[in-house]
């Protein structure tokens, strides 16, 4: 009888690898979902655009974009955390999910309550200024800040962004003070800037490069450790500033219990789509610097960021959401 019960449970084994095996060798058998958590035209959104077209091509099924705006991010990215861990939910974020767990009290944890899958870009803030200011660098800009406190104030596209965490850290290591003016996104910022209603913003650089281009605005200094390859006569603030950095990014993430087998499908194909020639050149035309490494290297970018913005939202005391 015992020998009997352990060839069945030997062949209810096999049966059950067997049946695993057969319903991820034909994974996907469906349209896949990738929620990006803010309104349309936004980085992410735009990257799942490219990407998922690329993805339908090679394995035969849509990859449906569907934007869960709110929150921050919180909500779509809740969306995914309770999700089914079968791969066909899946989000694509960016930098301001590794600030959600300092603004917001959230029921899950941001970095050990995911399944990271690949970061895909990384990118920086931009510092500028109005072209009639008489700051010219970020080593002046530094010096005039601390000889005059709270002569200054920056713009932000909102309280809780990554502009204005950005701009927190900065007041923090630089020991300057400067008022915080909220704005309601992108285009009313540069709009502000453009107007000197506000006197500098750390800005994503996609939509304020034309402007410095044309000479409408004058950038002083990038937030990434090394300098932009869109840019490369603007110095990094850790030129004036040693130790500041800020990395504004994109990655993909599913649900915690996500099969390895699909995380490593996914990383690998998307990895080999961010060396294309279309996507290199678009990442080049954007400034932006393509990742596409394993998933540990998804998972110390959000951990970093995560301890990095909880210090700065402590220090700076800004309110946490509820």
């Amino acid at each position: 009888m015992i020998k009997l019960s352990i060839q069945a449970l030997a062949v209810c084994l096999f049966l059950a690898n067997a049946i695993a095996a057969h319903a991820q060798a034909k994974y996907p058998s469906k349209p896949i979902r990738v929620v990006t958590p803010f309104a349309p035209g936004g980085g992410s959104d735009t990257l799942a655009r490219l990407i998922g077209p690329q993805i339908h091509e090679v394995w035969g099924q849509p990859i449906i974009v569907d934007n869960r705006g709110g929150g921050g991010g919180t909500i779509g990215a809740g969306i995914v955390v309770n999700a089914p861990a079968d791969g066909y939910t899946l989000i694509l974020v960016s930098g301001s999910y590794g600030a959600n767990a300092a603004l917001h009290k959230l029921p899950y944890d941001t970095v050990t309550g995911i399944a990271p899958i690949i970061l895909i870009g990384e990118t920086g803030l931009i510092v500028t200024m109005h072209p009639t200011s008489p700051v010219k660098s970020m080593k002046e800009f530094i010096a005039s800040a601390r000889a005059n406190p709270g002569k200054y104030n920056y713009g932000s596209a909102g309280a809780g962004g990554l502009g204005h965490l950005a701009s927190e850290l900065f007041k923090l290591d630089a020991k300057v003070d400067m008022t915080h003016v909220p704005y309601k996104g992108t285009g009313p910022v540069v709009s502000a800037l453009l107007a000197a209603e506000v006197h500098t913003s750390f800005s994503s650089m996609v939509p304020v490069i034309p402007h410095i281009r044309n000479g409408r605005l004058r950038a002083i200094g990038i937030t990434p450790g090394k300098r932009s390859r869109a840019l490369p006569d603007v110095p990094t603030i850790s030129e004036s500033l040693p130790g500041f950095e800020v990395i504004h990014w994109y990655g993909m993430w599913g649900p915690k219990a996500l099969p390895q087998e699909i995380i490593t499908r996914w990383n690998t194909e998307v990895a080999r789509i961010l060396k294309t020639p279309s996507m290199q050149k678009w990442f080049e035309s954007e400034g932006m610097e393509p990742a596409g490494g394993p998933p540990d290297q998804f998972f110390n970018r959000i951990k970093s960021d995560a301890e990095k913005w909880k210090r700065v939202v402590r220090e700076a005391k800004i309110p946490v959401a509820g």
